[in-house]
């Protein structure tokens, strides 16, 4: 395929502590909700399951670092993108003299969790299937994947590149990829693979690690998918265990896409945690 995927116009730029511009977002109206996108994504990952969660709330879809309209820096680390939303949380907060709700998608999971032992402007946090992977020093690749993956995108094969991370990271079915490779939106997800290289050896750095995390003290929801890799099971029971105040949800038939394949479910899960009455936050 070839292309060169549109650059959005956004809601507002968050700067963040280094200097890095973060893009959001925005639609809805009522109690801040920010969204956040996983490995190989941007802000359109929500483009299913953000218009629903828009009719209750106030959504804020961030770009990450590296992706869409944000910016990026001169060293990477996963340090860096838990201030870039800790940064954006407190400017939505600061603007609506609220606390924020903040759902992220797999990687963009791990990122809310570390942007919640950085800021208390976050109330409550929806991981989906982004836990620390619960090898330890290994991720969630295979041995050899990471390898693979950068020596396609050193080819130019980018295309190529995202269908090994989505088969055999993600584990998704031949049939779901071939589907996925037909959409439109795969060229936005095959031009961000690059930045993913970084992410896969991110996952496994003392601050994204399981012992790091699961300090987290607000309440959190992570959702696993009924069909999803046994991987992501493992690393959702091991967070679990360890947070304060901690619950989860499994929406049967679903794997690492919900948010598309089941956007209902997906969303009547988030708005059943978000209004619990009987949660402290």
């Amino acid at each position: 395929m070839t292309g060169t995927p549109d650059v959005e116009v956004p809601s507002r730029v968050v700067i963040s502590p280094d200097g890095t511009p973060i893009a959001v977002f925005s639609a809805g109206d009522g109690q801040p909700l920010v969204l956040v996108h996983g490995a190989t994504a941007d802000h359109t990952t929500w483009r299913t399951s953000g218009p629903l969660l828009a009719a209750r709330r106030m959504t804020h879809a961030v770009d990450r670092r590296g992706r869409g309209s944000s910016g990026d820096g001169a060293d990477y680390s996963i340090e860096r993108e838990f201030e870039d939303l800790a940064a954006v949380v407190d400017a939505i907060a600061a603007d609506s003299g609220r606390r924020v709700d903040v759902v992220g998608h797999s990687y963009g999971g791990r990122i809310g969790l570390g942007a919640a032992l950085l800021t208390s402007s976050i109330r409550r946090l929806v991981v989906y299937e982004g836990a620390p992977p619960a090898g330890g020093d290994r991720g969630y690749q295979d041995d050899g994947t990471l390898a693979d993956i950068e020596a396609l995108v050193a080819a130019g094969d980018r295309d190529e590149a995202l269908a090994t991370f989505m088969r055999d990271i993600v584990r998704m079915p031949d049939a779901a990829l071939a589907a996925f490779r037909a959409d439109p939106i795969w060229l936005r997800r095959a031009a961000a693979v690059g930045s993913t290289i970084r992410e896969l050896r991110a996952e496994v750095s003392p601050a994204a690690s399981l012992a790091a995390l699961g300090d987290v003290r607000q309440p959190v929801l992570q959702i696993l998918g009924g069909d999803s890799a046994d991987a992501f099971r493992a690393a959702t029971e091991a967070l679990d265990d360890q947070l304060a105040n901690g619950r989860v949800v499994t929406i049967a038939g679903a794997r690492h896409a919900a948010h598309h394949t089941h956007a209902r479910e997906f969303v009547a899960a988030i708005e059943a945690f978000l209004a619990d009455p009987n949660m402290a936050d």
